[in-house]
């Protein structure tokens, strides 16, 4: 599959898009901006809610992808999270399905899986057909996406990859981050091949920089031609400093999901 020309950019405005418009287009794409937020310096931008069906019917029409990352990124009241996270995923499907779009990369959640304990030293990395084990209401929509995207391509031929996205910084800001971190730059690496490669299906991959201190695989998101070049371990000495090591007496440092194990959520994670 050829590089898409154009592709929609779903949560443009947000912390991951904003980062994704600047290094996307390197790699050969005409951007289409979509969020709830008007984006300054951005005139041809589209300002619209998930929930819009005719915005989105105009917002997909002609693209040849889309990239899925709008949506509440935090733990929030479960009929927030159904309107924007889920009724709005389900929305974005039917309306690409309606016009054509043959791909959407759908921005999924290391929070999906939160409750799986992080490997121990030696263990062997977690395994991307895990059993789903969301640990919050946000969780729990990113698991519906890719049950969703699963559908949509059995049931309508519409190719999804799913990244199970850790945190995407410019530099870690967490010791668990020097786990999860993928780098601004292997982000787009990430999304440029789940964007490109041939056959996906329904792929699920998990999202992350090459970090010494990785505690998943990353053979399926190999598999599609990502080659991360970054890795946190610059930045464990001074984080480790900081925060030390993990306390074998909070469980929520030792599943991935961090502290949305904890009640309510805390941050950062």
């Amino acid at each position: 599959m050829p590089a898409p020309r154009t592709l929609l950019l779903t949560g443009a405005a947000g912390g991951l898009g904003t980062l994704m418009r600047s290094l996307l287009p390197e790699y050969g794409y005409a951007l289409r901006l979509f969020d709830v937020r008007p984006i300054e310096d951005e005139p041809g931008a589209i300002t619209a809610d998930l929930t819009d069906t005719e915005a989105l019917r105009e917002a997909v029409r002609g693209v040849d992808a889309v990239l899925h990352l709008a949506g509440i990124s935090l733990e929030a009241p479960f009929e927030k999270i159904l309107k924007s996270n889920i009724e709005g995923t389900y929305r974005l499907y039917e309306a690409a399905r309606q016009e054509g779009v043959p791909r959407i990369v759908f921005a999924s959640s290391n929070h999906a899986v939160g409750f799986t304990p992080v490997p121990g030293v030696g263990d062997a990395p977690i395994p991307v057909d895990t059993p789903r084990r969301p640990d919050t209401f946000y969780g729990l929509s990113k698991s519906f996406g890719e049950d969703l995207a699963q559908l949509y391509w059995d049931k309508h031929g519409l190719e999804t990859v799913s990244v199970r996205i850790g945190s995407c910084f410019p530099e870690p800001t967490s010791v668990r981050m020097l786990s999860l971190w993928m780098s601004p730059a292997d982000g787009a690496r990430l999304f440029h091949a789940a964007l490109t490669a041939e056959g996906v299906g329904h792929t699920v991959v998990y999202g992350s920089s090459a970090n010494t201190r990785l505690w998943w695989d990353l053979t399926s998101a190999r598999a599609l031609g990502y080659d991360p070049q970054d890795d946190s371990e610059p930045y464990a000495g001074k984080l480790l400093a900081e925060q030390g090591e993990a306390d074998p007496r909070d469980p929520a440092r030792h599943h991935l999901g961090g502290t949305f194990l904890t009640d309510p959520p805390l941050w950062p994670y």
